[in-house]
C-alpha cells in the first residue's frame, strides 16, 4: 500500500482473466464507487456480467497489477471491435463513415482502466496501459471516458489520445467523452 512496495502487472488471456475476477472486482468497486462515478452494487454487478461474457471473446486481453503479496492494485481490459459493434452508435453526433468502420482488428476497444487509491500517481495506470496495449494487434484504441475523472482523461490526452465525439454508453448514463489513440 505504499510508493516502497514493488508492482507486478501481469497480462491475462480470457480465461485467465475470469478466474481472477475476484481481483478484477475489487478493483472495480473500490475505483467506481468514487465520485465522479458512484456506481451501485446493481451497476457492479451488471458490469461484471458483462465482464464474464466479454473474457469468452477469444480477443479478450487483460491485464492486472498486483503488489507482490498478491493484493490486487489496478486492472485494465478489453478486445478488439467487431464490425457489429454498436459503440459508434453510441456518439451523439455521427462521424465519418470511414472512422466507425470495423473489422475486428481494427480497434482494441478499452472497456475499463482502473487504479486503487492507494496507488495512484505512481505510474500504475501508465505500466498498466502500456503492459496491455503491448499484446495488442490494431490500428488504434478507443475508449470512453467520464469528463469530470479528470486525472483520467488528463493521462489519456497525455499518452496521445484524441476526443472524437461525446456519447451516452448506456441508457441514463452522462455524457461520456469518446477518445481515439492511433498506435501506427
Amino acid at each position: 500500500m505504499s510508493q516502497s512496495v514493488p508492482i507486478v502487472i501481469k497480462q491475462l488471456d480470457g480465461s485467465a482473466a475470469a478466474r481472477a475476477q475476484d481481483a478484477f472486482r475489487l478493483v472495480y468497486a473500490e475505483v467506481f464507487a468514487e465520485p465522479p462515478y458512484d456506481e451501485t452494487e446493481a451497476a457492479m454487478s451488471a458490469t461484471f456480467r458483462r465482464f464474464r461474457a466479454q473474457t469468452r471473446k477469444s480477443t479478450f486481453l487483460g491485464v492486472l497489477a498486483t503488489a507482490d503479496d498478491g493484493e490486487p492494485v489496478g486492472m485494465a481490459y478489453g478486445y478488439p471491435l467487431g464490425p457489429q459493434t454498436g459503440w459508434w452508435d453510441q456518439l451523439t453526433e455521427p462521424v465519418p463513415e470511414d472512422m466507425c468502420r470495423e473489422d475486428g482488428r481494427r480497434t482494441f476497444g478499452l472497456m475499463e482502466l482502473a487504479v486503487r487509491a492507494a496507488w495512484r500517481r505512481q505510474g500504475v495506470a501508465r505500466r498498466l496501459h502500456e503492459t496491455l496495449l503491448a499484446a495488442v494487434d490494431c490500428e488504434r484504441v478507443l475508449l470512453n471516458v467520464h469528463p469530470d475523472s479528470e486525472a483520467a482523461v488528463a493521462a489519456y490526452r497525455a499518452w496521445g489520445y484524441r476526443k472524437v465525439g461525446d456519447a451516452r454508453p448506456w441508457a441514463g448514463a452522462p455524457l461520456h467523452d469518446v477518445l481515439l489513440l492511433d498506435l501506427g
